[in-house]
């Protein structure tokens, strides 16, 4: 990988599949290091937030880490952040996983589980585990490389919620009720699907990433 690539920092906060996400990275071209200081995270020309793990516990390891503010600090920069799972909920203001628990405020809305009944009252399977299809739409440099439907891979309980139509770019549906999928504020972009995990359509959304990079 060319030296002069631009640099991408795969967050660390204690959990996380970090591995698989900076490989991904790499195949779509770019220069990814795994992160887990402040002052490396500022000097990065994008960041990554991998989501494997509970909410507060990712709060609470980002906060202690000084992650958080620079999280902040960065896509109040306009630098490109990409959220994966966890990393897209953690965007926005709070979630009930386990208790009422502040989010990095960036994105407008909450986190809930997803309810015991689907849209027909019939018990419904939770986590919503395996493939399902994304249903984009709104204006955004990444979504000018995507297709307006693809399939991705979801392993989740809990579902983000915008309170601004305008953030959310990316629908789902599981059980009949629709969910936020894909959210955008800012310089922000992020996913509720792994990419890393889903094979070629997850290849071209890290690839519309770097592209993204590219035209910063």
């Amino acid at each position: 990988m060319p030296a002069s690539s631009p640099r991408v920092a795969v967050v660390d906060y204690g959990a996380g599949n970090l591995r698989s996400v900076t490989k991904a990275l790499e195949r779509s071209g770019l220069r990814a290091e795994v992160c887990g200081d402040p002052a490396s995270l500022r000097n990065a020309d994008a960041a990554v937030l991998p989501g494997v793990g509970a909410f507060a516990n990712a709060v609470a390891s980002l906060h202690a880490k000084g992650l958080d503010d620079a999280i902040r600090d960065g896509i109040e920069r306009g630098r490109p952040y990409l959220g994966l799972c966890l990393g897209l909920q953690l965007l926005f203001d709070s979630s009930s996983e386990h208790g009422e628990n502040a989010g990095l405020g960036l994105i407008p809305g909450r986190v809930d589980r997803f309810p015991e009944r689907d849209a027909e009252g019939k018990p419904l399977r939770v986590p919503h585990i395996g493939w399902n299809e994304v249903r984009f739409s709104g204006e955004h440099p990444m979504l000018e490389a995507l297709p307006e439907r693809d399939i991705y891979y979801f392993v989740h309980s809990y579902r983000a919620k915008v309170a601004n139509a305008a953030g959310q770019v990316g629908v789902c549906e599981y059980g009949g009720l629709e969910f936020t999928a894909a959210a955008a504020e800012g310089s922000a972009f992020a996913v509720q699907f792994h990419p890393e995990k889903s094979q070629s359509s997850g290849r071209r959304v890290l690839d519309a990433f770097a592209r993204w990079i590219d035209s910063c």
